[in-house]
């Protein structure tokens, strides 16, 4: 794993120093090995950078940006079949001088072109520049594990791992995007291909940018599309066989992520994904396989005991730690560089935390991140089937044409029941449309429309995200599979796997995800949902997998998520930090929010009524996100 930036100015205005800036501002994506390549060509001027985290090929021939021919490549992530892509290549005459993946990635495009993604099992971004076909590509993975971004303003194209190597170019204009910042105080994340800054852009998951110099047009590829998996005919196969195939699936999956030339551990929850994994890879090898836990003092966050019962059963090498609070605290003033876009789920804390705890003995660690969002493991699916299915559609409708006919904010007696205008306004858009997929995105909201814009002093407007794809799903698909797919595309990817990216990196330890191999994704996509999740029950196959190797009387047990109690520390030791930010003063000069909608929250929160106390941690967050970045 790495950290890649560069650039291609057409003004032919910047030189070889910027590059070096751009990835400097990231090194810590990869500490071990840096490079740069600075190419004037007629079209304009090409920088590419690299830091580099060894973890396959630690010698000096693992180096890059990598050349071959006419070609230039930087790479971030791991290609784990690059072994028998290189026989493949080798039998077609190329010659390898190292052992590294990147050099498979070079030679296999150019032996096949850009179909040779086709052939990667793995998590990848990155930038191959053609300089006979005068073109630049960016490439990110079909999970979208990996991240990448790019901006286009004024003749000046710019990419890289993360913003912040966007601010070290001079060219570089940082103006909120407003409806991104919407987006962010709805979902607690930006769905791609958006970002908080106007004329910068996430490339999806499954695509790949292509700047062409002579033109200086973008054109977008999709080459993996989790959609047209779903809409395939659902497979005519028995749950057992479906349960060997994919047990099958998970034992490949988790091979290839062992596949590293320095030591490799296990986050390790105790929940069905990540012991999942810990049971497949330990009951396949003799040496203890390394896992992972932090746990919490206050019991109903943590999870460090289930985590030991466990490896316990498994018998794997177990490490334990319990945070202190203060531990916790010293993370959040942190935050807002590590995610250098506004990002507000709490479990960035424990996620940075564990991180900090597994570097310490190995340098790569596989989380298992992806069994929610593939098996149906979340309590937001059956929510959304019970609402739509409770009543018949014309009821619910009757219900919601009522309901519109009230204002929730002045019905008697309610203001101090928990987060109850927002509630009432979700409830009445899921009846109004009665569909579960619409119902799952109205359940992911933190703030309705009405309420940012409320908020906002600036106008708000909603925005098409991949929340809004079912009707790109075909009738093949019933609703639980329809929510399944979704869920891939918007929060698997630009919550789950940003978060543990960026706290994965910011101790540069390299995170692998082997729940979210594209076989298994593929699979699962053509299983029928009854084998994933029916009423009362939830991840069916994968617990069945699970259960082979561990008990139900240790894995039973009320689903608890990897989270931290906030909202008794922002009423206690973090209080001056929440006075502080949500200062009316502060407010009031910032001209972006309506200060009495934000600081009547925040009291009420204080004064012990039943705020949504995610409301204002998202509201935190962003504000220090803002004086970092000097927005």
């Amino acid at each position: 794993m790495c950290g890649i930036a560069g650039f291609c100015d057409f003004t032919k205005r910047t030189n070889e120093e910027i590059v070096k800036a751009m990835t400097d501002v990231i090194a810590y994506r990869g500490p071990d090995d840096e490079g740069r390549l600075f190419t004037a060509l007629p079209e304009g001027n090409i920088g590419l950078g690299h830091k580099r985290l060894s973890i396959l090929d630690l010698s000096p021939l693992g180096h890059q940006p990598y050349t071959f021919k006419g070609l230039q490549l930087i790479f971030n992530g791991e290609i784990y079949n690059f072994h028998e892509i290189r026989k493949k290549l080798q039998d077609k005459g190329y010659v390898f001088q190292s052992n590294s993946d990147t050099e498979v990635i070079i030679k296999a495009y150019d032996a096949y072109g850009m179909d040779c993604v086709q052939q990667f099992i793995g998590m990848f971004a990155f930038a191959l520049l053609d300089i006979e076909k005068s073109k630049l590509f960016l490439v990110r993975d079909r999970a979208g594990v990996k991240p990448l971004y790019w901006y286009w303003k004024n003749d000046l194209f710019l990419f890289g791992s993360e913003l912040k190597s966007f601010h070290l170019h001079p060219g570089f204009t940082k103006i909120l995007n407003y409806d991104s910042l919407g987006l962010y105080f709805q979902y607690s994340y930006i769905p791609a291909p958006y970002s908080i800054y106007q004329d910068a852009y996430k490339v999806k998951p499954g695509y790949w940018v292509e700047l062409d110099l002579k033109n200086k047009s973008i054109h977008h590829h999709q080459y993996w599309n989790v959609l047209a998996h779903y809409n395939k005919p659902k497979l005519s196969i028995g749950y057992n066989e479906a349960k060997a195939e994919l047990t099958n699936l998970l034992l490949s999956s988790c091979e290839y992520r062992m596949i590293a030339d320095v030591p490799v551990g296990l986050f390790l929850s105790g929940g069905y994904d990540s012991s999942a994994v810990a049971a497949i890879l330990q009951s396949n090898r003799t040496e203890k396989l390394k896992t992972f836990t932090i746990g919490f003092t206050d019991k109903k966050f943590d999870e460090a005991p289930h985590a030991k019962k466990v490896a316990q059963q498994l018998g794997t090498d177990h490490t334990e730690y319990y945070c202190t609070h203060q531990e916790a605290f010293d993370i959040i003033p942190k935050l807002s560089f590590i995610y250098d876009e506004p990002f507000g789920d709490n479990s960035i804390i424990p996620t940075t935390l564990v991180s900090q705890l597994a570097i310490k003995q190995v340098k790569v660690a596989l989380s298992a991140d992806g069994g929610d969002e593939v098996f149906g493991g979340y309590p937001k699916f059956q929510m959304a089937l019970n609402y739509t299915r409770k009543w018949p559609t014309w009821m619910s409708k009757v219900f919601a044409t009522s309901m519109n006919l009230v204002n929730p904010d002045y019905i008697p007696f309610t203001h101090n029941l928990f987060n109850f205008s927002t509630r009432y306004n979700k409830i009445k858009s899921i009846l109004a449309k009665g569909d579960p997929a619409h119902a799952m995105k109205i359940i992911s909201q933190f703030n309705t429309d009405q309420e940012l814009k409320k908020r906002f002093l600036f106008p708000y407007h909603p925005v098409t995200t991949d929340f809004d794809s079912a009707d790109q799903l075909n009738e093949g698909n019933d609703d639980v599979n329809k929510m399944l797919a979704i869920d891939y595309r918007t929060f698997l990817v630009d919550n789950n796997l940003t978060k543990v990216d960026r706290a994965t990196m910011s101790v540069s330890l390299e995170g692998r995800e082997p729940l979210l191999d594209h076989r298994i994704i593929e699979f699962a996509a053509r299983l029928p949902s009854a084998f994933k999740h029916t009423p009362g029950k939830s991840k069916i196959i994968l617990k069945d997998i699970v259960h082979q190797y561990l008990p139900p009387a240790i894995m039973d047990r009320p689903k608890m998520g990897f989270i931290v109690p906030i909202m008794g520390w922002f009423k206690n030791e973090l209080k001056d930090m929440i006075l502080q930010y949500l200062d009316e003063n502060r407010l009031k000069s910032d001209g972006l929010f309506n200060h009495r909608e934000v600081i009547g929250l925040r009291n009420r929160y204080l004064a012990g009524h039943q705020e949504n106390i995610q409301k204002i941690w998202h509201l935190l967050l962003f504000q220090m996100w803002k004086e970092r970045w000097k927005i």
